[in-house]
């Protein structure tokens, strides 16, 4: 997508080799126009696949997921990545570690949400390790719900995401293909 890529070009910067910031139009500072974009471009790549729910990790997917589902028609899921006094027991969850934080986190679906007549997608901001997509994955399989397929705005090509993905039988669809980060430039893999 090459309005994703000319902003990426534009704001992004790349703080290690593993490393891609662009807090000023995704993670911390949302551009609703490129979201609407990104949004439009899922739903036309996903619009034949019987789709009844998009499914997302809070925080920085839910501005695509959200347009994702608006351009679809059909309503967006978020997987909280922290328990809440007000959830019961019946929850949905699973541990997953963060590549970019560092960290492990119990993420959680609500059940009553998501049941075995939904066929989902994901979409989410980054794909690294492929970690946060395979918690994902886990949690809709407990809901007995199918997967379309994992829509992903930024790869890291170089990270072996995509691959365990696929491995996994899943169809990825990304916006920007990463291939580089060395050396503070930002180099994509073009695709055909």
């Amino acid at each position: 997508m090459n309005l994703l890529k000319e902003r990426i070009l534009a704001e992004g910067s790349a703080k290690s080799e593993n490393i891609l910031k662009v807090d000023g139009f995704l993670n911390h500072q949302v551009d609703p126009v490129l979201m609407k974009n990104i949004g439009e471009e899922f739903a036309s790549h996903y619009k034949n696949m019987g789709i009844t729910k998009v499914v997302t990790i809070e925080s920085s997917g839910i501005a695509p997921a959200l347009m994702t589902a608006m351009a679809l028609e059909v309503p967006m899921i978020i997987l909280k990545k922290q328990s809440s006094k007000v959830l019961n027991d019946t929850l949905y969850q699973t541990v997953v570690t963060s590549y970019t934080k560092g960290n492990s986190y119990e993420l959680s679906l609500v059940p009553e949400y998501i049941n075995e007549n939904d066929h989902v997608l994901i979409v989410d901001d980054f794909l690294a390790d492929g970690e946060a997509a395979t918690g994902a994955i886990r949690l809709l399989r407990m809901a007995h719900a199918t997967i379309a397929g994992v829509g992903i705005l930024i790869e890291k090509s170089f990270q072996p995401g995509r691959k365990k993905l696929e491995e996994q039988g899943f169809h990825v669809y990304s916006l920007v293909r990463i291939a580089s980060l060395s050396e503070g430039k930002i180099q994509f893999i073009e695709e055909k």
